[in-house]
């Protein structure tokens, strides 16, 4: 793998510049924080071009991907763009000798993480996924909840989202495009508790209800819309699960989007803040409630400029980010077939 001596001299791009989150920018930004050097973007949308060259000033512009590793030096790309469309540019962009960055989640199969992988090894390499929520406030302070021995050993981790509300009209709620109900939040929920739990996982079951929004007479996409709700239960060696449910059916969903709960005590974790409940010997309860500390997902792109200039090791590799599109592969699986499925390491 080519290294660098200096940040400086990663000269990185992007793929994709569309106005939604303007995560085109937030990627070119948060590298060049990193010390990076921003050189180049391909997105097909001219006036989106135009608007990075302003965000930007002297950076080069392609309208394919094709054209900027053809035509740019860049060395490093990152891929913005929708969901299904992830292993194809990466494999692209991996083939042609550089370093790719996915946005998450890494693609929408086990089979497209490995071959984005294998591409990598082939060509020395990086392929990594932008799990910045790898260091939210929130599973930072939950880490060290667990780590401390208040809560007891972990038994279970519930992750939920959603509500009773008709999706949107948007490419996420494609299931060809998306990959499903639970590839938006659910990989960023799944890659939380694989820090929790990290005990090999034996096997993935997977339910899911659907055909509700989609048979209402406005429904955007009556033949391709996700499920309305899609639930999967996480098997480990230890005995230990992890539960997920994203929804779109639920009117009285619980309060809280993660929580952790241990043989002594539970952590719950909120938008805002966090609540740890902890069983005192004579059977009262301990509650301690307060603000989740900062976040730091700029550490994202500072471990990958310490990766390719010093040789760090990569936090978020491709093996890590495969292991939640794996369970949520075989949780889809698992709810057409009707049973569950053994997880099986690359």
């Amino acid at each position: 793998m080519k290294t660098y001596s200096t940040p400086a001299q990663i000269k990185v791009g992007v793929v994709g510049y569309g106005g939604a989150f303007n995560m085109g920018r937030q990627h070119l930004q948060q590298m060049k924080d990193a010390g990076m050097t921003p050189v180049a973007v391909a997105e097909v949308d001219p006036a989106r071009l135009a608007v990075a060259m302003q965000d930007f000033p002297g950076i080069k512009t392609y309208a394919t991907v094709a054209e900027m590793l053809e035509e740019s030096d860049v060395e490093l790309v990152v891929v913005i763009t929708p969901h299904n469309t992830h292993a194809t540019l990466g494999l692209q962009i991996l083939d042609a000798g550089r370093h790719c960055i996915l946005e998450k989640p890494m693609a929408i199969t086990t089979a497209e993480c490995d071959f984005l992988i294998d591409a990598a090894k082939k060509h020395g390499v990086t392929v990594s996924t932008y799990h910045n929520r790898h260091w939210d406030g929130w599973i930072l302070k939950a880490l060290d909840v667990v780590r401390s021995g208040v809560i007891g050993n972990v038994v279970r981790v519930d992750l939920r989202m959603g509500g009773h509300a008709k999706p949107g009209t948007w490419w996420r709620s494609s299931r060809s495009v998306s990959g499903g109900v639970l590839y938006d939040w659910g990989v960023h929920l799944l890659e939380y508790a694989l820090q929790i739990i990290t005990a090999p996982a034996t096997e993935v079951s997977g339910y899911a209800a659907e055909g509700h929004w989609a048979a209402q007479p406005d429904a955007a996409y009556p033949n391709d819309a996700n499920e309305d709700e899609a639930q999967l239960v996480v098997r480990f060696e230890t005995g230990q699960r992890i539960n997920l449910t994203i929804t779109t059916l639920d009117a009285t969903l619980k309060r809280g989007f993660v929580e952790i709960v241990g043989t002594k005590g539970t952590h719950l974790i909120e938008w805002g803040e966090y609540e740890t409940t902890v069983v005192q010997p004579d059977g009262s309860r301990q509650i301690t409630k307060a603000k989740n500390p900062p976040d730091e997902g700029y550490r994202f792109y500072q471990n990958i400029a310490a990766h390719l200039t010093a040789g760090e090791p990569l936090v978020i590799t491709g093996e890590w980010a495969r292991r939640p599109i794996h369970i949520l592969d075989l949780a889809m699986q698992s709810a057409k077939q009707g049973r569950a499925l053994p997880v099986v390491y690359p």
